[in-house]
């Protein structure tokens, strides 16, 4: 419960130390979100591309484009190769399972696709993983981060937990403004509503201790981003 009290005498030390009353009623907050102007800014599509790119690159992470996901395909698995990445986890996902990454990994190589069958399995594998791989549902120009949205078959552990995460964006899902991807969620239906839904801008980073910048102490520390289209 608020101690009203104790409130108004705050407020009112504030005041006598701005020389000013006691506020008799709350400021007027005549403008409210966005400006309408920012609301229908939106950038050709090459050019959201360019920024997206530009502003992942700047917090730290690596970003190619793909004319198809087949080119995409043969990129993971030379990384993986330079990596000596062992254990992925992936998302069930459409893409990912056309994508049959599987096949050009070298022979030793394990492959976990996530299903809510085998949850506490699934975490652990997720944390022992090299490599996870996901497929944003938007990607946001401006902030250069990528969404993504748990499900039974999108855990949120597979973007969380590896030492590297590969991000596949296909182009059409990249907005101009955070707005844009913040209107589309509020639109769910509440019995839609994911559990999750993770806003990526580059890789884990953390200056809690003497500011001192560390990179991938909380997440992964290596983050790809791999547009397609």
């Amino acid at each position: 419960m608020i101690d009203f009290s104790k409130q108004q005498q705050f407020i009112n030390n504030i005041s006598q130390r701005l020389g000013r009353p006691f506020p008799s009623a709350p400021p007027a907050h005549p403008f409210k979100g966005a400006p309408d102007y920012w609301k229908s800014f939106d950038l050709p599509l090459e050019e959201r591309i360019a920024l997206l790119m530009e502003n992942w690159r700047k917090s730290g992470g690596e970003a190619r484009r793909f004319a198809d996901l087949t080119s995409a395909r043969a990129f993971i698995a030379e990384v993986s190769r330079s990596m000596k990445a062992r254990y992925f986890v992936r998302y069930d996902h459409e893409m990912l399972n056309e994508l049959a990454l599987e096949a050009l990994l070298p022979d030793g190589t394990e492959m976990t696709v996530w299903n809510p069958l085998k949850l506490e399995q699934l975490k652990r594998k997720a944390a022992e993983a090299d490599i996870g791989i996901i497929v944003a549902d938007y990607a946001v120009a401006y902030t250069g981060s990528v969404v993504v949205a748990s499900s039974e078959t999108k855990g949120r552990s597979v973007s969380l937990l590896p030492a590297a995460v590969m991000m596949i964006v296909p182009a059409e899902v990249i907005r101009t403004r955070l707005g844009e991807v913040m209107e589309q969620i509020s639109a769910m239906p509440g019995e839609s509503m994911p559990a999750g839904i993770h806003f990526i801008s580059g890789p884990s980073r953390s200056a809690d201790i003497e500011n001192d910048l560390t990179i991938g102490v909380h997440g992964p520390g290596i983050v790809y981003l791999l547009i397609i289209g």
